[in-house]
């Protein structure tokens, strides 16, 4: 970077340029994103076509279609040509249609990208790629051979070769080493491996990332009606869509609902996409204050349970956000049927109720060695033990129903937890304090 910058302040745009085009390419991606706007527009329209793709390739998609809209259309469909399928057509989607529409009559390979814009992005369809190899049964080991050293594919091809009928329907695939070592005239049917992984093309891209995972793929076929074979998802697809996931995960978990925020998003992008949740926090958190207000008189008599009431509340959100995060893993992860819900909800009762019996024990001996009141101790303890139990329970239950109506289990389950835990927790607190106020047990 110091290179580059100070190359720039020379106003030596070509040794900026070479400075910056001996980086590999996710490294020249990202000190391209931290040049500033001038610096920016004064290397992009000396950059080759092709270090030009490999720079949209890597760039965050929305720096990747900030790029795009300042290349002239000639240039900007010269250098989709030279991306891979679906690099481009993930371009290409996220373009104004007048612009896309331009950019695809000026390109030579549009066949190889229109069929990809047809499929929603976060499918299969979406993920794939045309760039891959297929090749009829009856062809030959020699033939096979022969037609990859004309092709030449690129390193990041992973060597499979795909085996299709005369209707291009996916029968086999046989790998580079089986084929290497077959007899030069043997049809690749008698060579090719029958049993196949695939997925369809309107399968979900969480459910492509899990067939990855569990079966070690390097590269995974694609096929539409009939086992037409459509395409082919590689490894390095997928790396990008579990962090996708994993980042949804994450920012929906703390009421974050878009994943493209970043701590570098503009200002007014990070309050219009984050003060929505804020709102709804804040009516949860108002609703917890409006079951205190039933307590008032109580708490006026008894200033001291306005200093333990935030220890169950927060105990009982604590222990429901780890049953959460447990529960929406396991629903990402397929780990969890919902005709077996029964058992994750069961458990976690039973754990929450152990936690309750452990921390309220606990709790409550100190509360009554600080404060030399038992009867505190045990109503603080007791409503530990309770609001513990039900923030497990819940904790695992909100995320299993919003998977049940068809949404984002991780999208709403963390407000709706903290609205149960935080209002089961003062109720059983302040409610059990005051039966003792009234037994007589507890002394204002």
């Amino acid at each position: 970077m110091e290179s580059i910058r100070s190359a720039l302040e020379r106003g030596q745009i070509q040794d900026a340029i070479e400075a910056l085009t001996q980086l590999r390419p996710a490294d020249r991606a990202e000190a391209f994103s931290d040049l500033d706007d001038r610096d920016q527009a004064a290397i992009l329209p000396r950059l080759g076509i092709s270090d030009t793709a490999d720079l949209l390739e890597e760039l965050e998609d929305e720096e990747a279609i900030d790029v795009a809209e300042t290349l002239p259309t000639g240039r900007l469909a010269d250098v989709l040509d030279e991306m891979e399928p679906d690099e481009a057509a993930d371009i290409l989607g996220d373009l104004s249609p007048e612009r896309a529409a331009s950019a695809l009559a000026e390109m030579e390979d549009r066949q190889d990208v229109l069929p990809l814009l047809s499929h929603p992005d976060e499918t299969a369809g979406g993920l794939m790629t045309t760039s891959f190899v297929a090749l009829p049964r009856e062809a030959t080991t020699a033939q096979a051979i022969d037609f990859l050293r004309g092709m030449e594919p690129d390193s990041e091809t992973p060597y499979y070769l795909y085996v299709v009928d005369a209707k291009g329907r996916l029968t086999g695939v046989v790998g580079l080493r089986d084929l290497v070592v077959a007899d030069p005239a043997a049809q690749l049917w008698n060579i090719m491996d029958e049993d196949i992984l695939y997925v369809r093309s309107d399968t979900d891209q969480e459910d492509v990332a899990r067939t990855f995972a569990r079966y070690d793929l390097a590269a995974v076929p694609v096929v539409g009606t009939g086992r037409r074979l459509e395409g082919v998802i590689t490894y390095d697809d997928i790396v990008d869509v579990l962090e996708e996931e994993a980042t949804e995960d994450v920012y929906r978990l703390a009421n974050v609902s878009d994943a493209d925020l970043s701590i570098h998003s503009p200002i007014s992008m990070a309050i219009r996409r984050r003060l929505p949740w804020l709102y709804l926090n804040t009516l949860t958190a108002l609703f917890a204050a409006w079951v205190i207000s039933h307590f008032e008189a109580l708490i006026a008599q008894l200033a001291v349970l306005a200093v333990f009431q935030s220890v169950v509340a927060g105990m009982g959100g604590n222990a429901a956000t780890q049953s959460l995060a447990i529960t929406v893993r396991a629903l990402a992860l397929g780990d969890i049927e919902l005709r077996d819900a029964w058992r994750p909800l069961v458990k976690e009762a039973v754990t929450g109720l152990i936690h309750g019996i452990a921390v309220g024990s606990v709790v409550g001996i100190g509360v009554y060695l600080w404060r030399g009141s038992a009867t505190l101790g045990l109503v603080l303890g007791l409503a530990l033990m309770g609001n513990m139990l039900v923030a497990e329970f819940v904790g695992t239950l909100v995320p299993l129903v919003l998977k049940a109506l068809r949404l984002d289990p991780a999208l709403a389950s963390s407000v709706v937890v903290t609205a149960v835990t935080d209002s089961v927790g003062f109720s059983l607190f302040l409610g059990l304090a005051s039966l003792m106020l009234r037994g007589g047990s507890l002394q204002p």
